[in-house]
């Protein structure tokens, strides 16, 4: 029989050894670059599957509405007096509650093996990871236009004008990749992406209904009132209503980024860990 090496034609193994030497070496993408990238094939994925915008359009509109009509008239007396007190806190509810499904991506491109591929590539190692965060930004960034849009509608009247709004969108996009940290972990410690959501509702419903969003704490028990005063996401409704009435507290506001930090700083190592041994 032919061997391998006596079937091999030796003219394509020398010009497969001429194109490999000639010309130089393809430059590697930067950290930044390849992440950026792999933001793209999160936006492609959407423009592919557009039914994934589902949870930031339908969601904002129905919380917004719901919870101004539901409470609007009980709390405030009217829903025109409530909106104004809602609206930064229901951006936030709605924008937090939707990185959740940043893990769930996560988990169900893992199970299909395709981090597999891209942990072979020659690329900075969190690329994908935080690509994927990059892609929903834009994601919270479509959310908070909806929501803001539908609070003008409705009445609320921002006293900060337009340089408050767009302050406080780009504080809750900065907590919420930040927080997203969490999930990717989740993502990485979780089977199946119905455990990722259930631990993730476990942990954000507290986090979310337990917090100054829609009612003023100091109507609340004590008990519950120590737990909202040291909640992250209390803290950063507190700094979004000062940023939007123009009346911004930089103590609320150095916590709020000293929690982005440490959500960033404690989780990224621990889900980039478990990614590379996963």
């Amino acid at each position: 029989m032919t061997s391998t090496a006596e079937r091999t034609d030796p003219t394509a193994t020398a010009v497969g050894e001429a194109l490999a030497l000639d010309g130089p070496r393809p430059v590697r993408p930067s950290g930044l670059t390849a992440a950026l990238s792999f933001g793209w094939r999160a936006l492609l994925k959407i423009k592919h599957v557009p039914e994934q915008l589902f949870d930031v359009t339908m969601f904002p509109i129905m919380f917004t509405l719901m919870f101004t009509y539901l409470f609007g008239g009980a709390l405030a007396g009217s829903t025109e007096a409530y909106v104004q007190f809602l609206i930064p806190g229901i951006l936030v509810q709605t924008v937090v509650m939707i990185t959740m499904y940043t893990g769930l991506t996560l988990n169900k491109d893992i199970e299909k093996g395709v981090f597999d591929r891209f942990r072979s590539l020659p690329i900075w190692r969190p690329a994908p990871l935080v690509g994927a965060l990059f892609g929903d930004v834009v994601r919270y960034t479509i959310a908070s236009v909806i929501v803001m849009v539908l609070g003008l509608i409705l009445g609320f009247r921002p006293q900060g004008g337009v340089v408050g709004v767009v302050a406080s969108i780009a504080l809750l996009l900065l907590f919420s990749f930040s927080m997203s940290w969490i999930w990717t972990m989740f993502a990485m410690l979780m089977r199946t992406e119905q455990a990722v959501m259930g631990v993730s509702m476990f942990i954000l419903f507290p986090l979310t209904f337990a917090s100054n969003i829609f009612v003023d704490p100091s109507t609340m028990p004590g008990w519950l009132r120590a737990f909202v005063d040291v909640n992250p996401i209390s803290t950063l409704v507190t700094s979004i209503r000062g940023l939007m009435a123009g009346s911004l507290d930089f103590a609320q506001l150095g916590i709020v980024l000293a929690w982005c930090a440490g959500f960033v700083l404690v989780f990224s190592p621990i889900t980039m860990r478990l990614y590379n041994r996963k």
